[in-house]
């Protein structure tokens, strides 16, 4: 996120942060962000397309998801003159989603000078969770 200039936090333009930031990666795999703002991040993903052989969301989709957002919340609320970079990434997967869209929920734990730690909640459309992540990213001086 090396230029971030152009996304203010405090008004987001969702279209441009879909277009431009979310990475090849999330693209391909559906994602969308909903909604941005400095206390959470919401975005959603189809299930089709992200399945593993018995039909089920796979589980590396909900960990692309979660460490999506976290990854990008972190870098959009960085210091001046740093970029978060994820060292921890924990992901337990409670229920399962098989159809239709899934919904994840991002929000910050702690937000250091150093390290910040965000929750991600992901669930199904019925409202049942499928997973629950943690991410930590350390802030480190952005290489130019």
């Amino acid at each position: 996120m090396n230029d971030t200039a152009q996304f203010n936090p405090e008004a987001p333009d969702l279209s441009l942060l879909n277009s431009r930031y979310l990475g090849a990666l999330a693209t391909q795999m559906g994602i969308q962000i909903t909604e941005f703002s400095r206390e959470r991040v919401v975005a959603t993903m189809p299930v089709t397309g992200n399945t593993q052989p018995f039909g089920l969301l796979h589980g590396g989709a909900y960990v692309v998801l979660g460490e999506t957002l976290g990854s990008m919340h972190a870098n959009f609320l960085a210091p001046d003159g740093q970029n978060a970079v994820g060292v921890d990434l924990n992901a337990t997967h409670t229920g399962s989603a098989a159809q239709g869209v899934v919904t994840a929920e991002c929000r910050p734990v702690h937000m250091g000078r150093s390290l910040t730690v965000h929750e991600i909640i992901v669930t199904a459309e019925d409202g049942r969770r499928c997973s629950t992540m943690r991410i930590t990213n350390f802030y480190k001086a952005r290489s130019h």
